[in-house]
């Protein structure tokens, strides 16, 4: 696999100069040796809160230092813990007379070498303690938990606490009270790949692992690849049999644990309001990668169950980038400004002229699948399926147009391929016929009209005749119209003009332009395909 790397040994180190041109935060100037990101403006006045831990889980933990959440963090190698001088170091350059508080999750070294520099400190005459998050359920409670992203929410609720001048024992009270509170479940797709190292493949393509760790350790049990909304209700149903407080309120962390793309976190979380638990969440962090597991594909939830004193805590402002919480509720609609009628016109009856529609319809239709094939090798693969898309708009309209007046035709075609069908060639092709039926009313002549519509949907759309487009199609044809060929020349102008775009292999307009040579020779451009086709079948009635 391919990553963004310098040297496998200076991964970490680079990342964290990367974060450190935030301009408020700095390092203590022992690093790389004792990596320890902590507050620019930090003072000593009040109780210091630090966390930490592998690195591997970015933002966590160093993208949360700033004024109302971590005064530190430490920051081991990727999913290892940090050493004891690390840890101590970043104790003795933030901590006060009032203390400070180690935030960690339930991982043997992150306890053995927290707790031991918190030993250290304690000798030295400082107050220290110690909270131990283990909100993962995913093995139930009989078992020591791990640490997952609800560790977030101690270092939120820590955060605001500190930044108000509690003491230290006020919160760690509190801090126990959330740890209390928080469940969270993991799920994911893949394992993350370390980076610099051969991939591994836990996983088939079939398989999707439930309650797995932030280091990618295996889960309670791989489970059958599903649709997102059956993926969501197995997590959903494992928070359930956990919830702190069965008829409580909760604010939700959705954690992004690496490489799920925006698009698909944001349907999970739709996949997660349809859920029965949904109606209990009140606030919601993220969809967003909050502490990722690398590149993992794969989701967490978090659930605090709230009161008053942690709601006010958690919604407190904070001037970081990585804390974005908003209140969850349903979609919101507004309504929808009345548009225009598609087809304004009353419906008229010509059958020659209902002839040509349907039989241009249903060719668009039944050249889906081929055209597809065409722009597969020089486009996006769905250029027969955007005219197909037309097609069939076309055919269940037919009984509404005003067949009998080609002005009125002309433009309800340009709104129906506005509104009914999607990608540049819809939007080209309506500019084509509203000019078009705006011209007919001065010319009277439809290949004049259709002419001077072309010219419009060039203006606009930038390509010309051998710019390898339907262009180059549709302008000869149109031109042989507007001359009174008959219809058997016209398709053979247009044939012409399309077999032609099989030798056009440098354009300056269209997807064409960001193609080789060697993949544009001897393939027609699809949109010029099409329009011979619709000539020929014309030409054949």
């Amino acid at each position: 696999m391919k990553f963004f790397i310098n040297k496998v040994d200076q991964i970490v180190n680079e990342a964290i100069d990367g974060l450190l041109t935030n301009p408020n935060l700095v390092k203590l100037d022992s690093f790389p040796e004792v990596r320890v990101v902590l507050r620019k403006d930090w003072d000593k006045s009040k109780v210091a809160v630090i966390s930490g831990g592998g690195s591997g889980h970015e933002p966590a933990h160093a993208g949360f230092v700033g004024k109302g959440m971590l005064t530190a963090a430490v920051c081991g190698d990727i999913f290892a813990s940090p050493s004891v001088d690390a840890v101590l170091s970043a104790i003795l350059a933030t901590a006060g007379s009032k203390g400070c508080l180690l935030i960690i999750k339930n991982y043997t070294g992150d306890r053995l070498n927290f707790g031991l520099a918190a030993e250290q400190a304690r000798a030295l005459g400082l107050q220290v303690e110690i909270v131990t998050v283990d909100d993962d359920i995913a093995l139930g409670t009989d078992v020591k938990r791990r640490g997952l992203a609800g560790t977030l929410f101690v270092h939120k609720i820590a955060g605001y606490l500190a930044e108000e001048g509690k003491s230290l024992q006020e919160i760690v009270e509190a801090a126990h009270h959330v740890i209390d509170n928080t469940i969270s479940i993991g799920l994911s797709l893949t394992e993350c790949q370390h980076l610099g190292q051969e991939p591994t493949m836990r996983l088939n393509d079939n398989e999707v692992e439930l309650g797995l760790g932030i280091h990618g350790e295996p889960g309670i049990e791989v489970i059958p690849y599903a649709q997102a909304d059956k993926l969501m209700e197995l997590v959903v149903d494992k928070l359930a049999q956990h919830l702190p407080e069965e008829n409580g309120k909760y604010a939700m962390i959705f954690n992004n644990m690496g490489s799920v793309s925006p698009i698909e976190m944001n349907l999970l979380l739709n996949s997660f309001r349809k859920t029965h638990l949904a109606d209990k969440v009140e606030y919601v962090v993220g969809p967003a990668a909050l502490m990722s597991s690398i590149n993992m594909s794969g989701f967490s939830v978090s659930l605090l169950a709230l009161n008053n004193d942690l709601e006010r805590a958690l919604i407190a402002p904070v001037n970081l980038a990585t804390w974005q919480i908003q209140t969850f509720s349903k979609p919101n609609v507004v309504p929808h400004p009345m548009l225009p009628k598609t087809i304004p016109y009353e419906a008229s009856s010509n059958s020659r002229v209902q002839q040509f529609i349907e039989c241009i319809a249903e060719l668009l239709i039944l050249s889906e699948a081929e055209i597809n094939k065409l722009d597969i090798q020089v486009g996006d693969g769905d250029a027969g399926s955007t005219f197909a898309i037309a097609g069939r708009r076309l055919l269940s309209s037919i009984h509404a147009l005003p067949l009998n007046e080609p002005e009125k035709l002309l433009s309800s075609i340009g709104r129906i391929l506005s509104r009914e069908t999607g990608g540049s060639s819809g939007v080209l092709l309506s500019i084509l016929f509203t000019a078009a039926g705006n011209e007919f009313s001065t010319l009277q002549d439809m290949g004049q009209a259709l002419l001077q519509g072309l010219k419009k949907m060039n203006t606009y759309g930038g390509a010309q005749v051998g710019d390898r487009t339907m262009v180059d199609a549709l302008q000869p044809a149109f031109e042989a119209l507007a001359q009174q060929k008959d219809l058997q020349e016209v398709a053979k102008q247009a044939r012409k003009g399309a077999d032609g775009t099989k030798n056009i292999t440098k354009t300056k307009f269209g997807r064409s332009a960001y193609l080789s040579e060697a993949v544009l020779k001897s393939v027609p451009d699809p949109g010029a395909e099409i329009v011979a086709r619709i000539f020929e079948r014309i030409a054949s009635l």
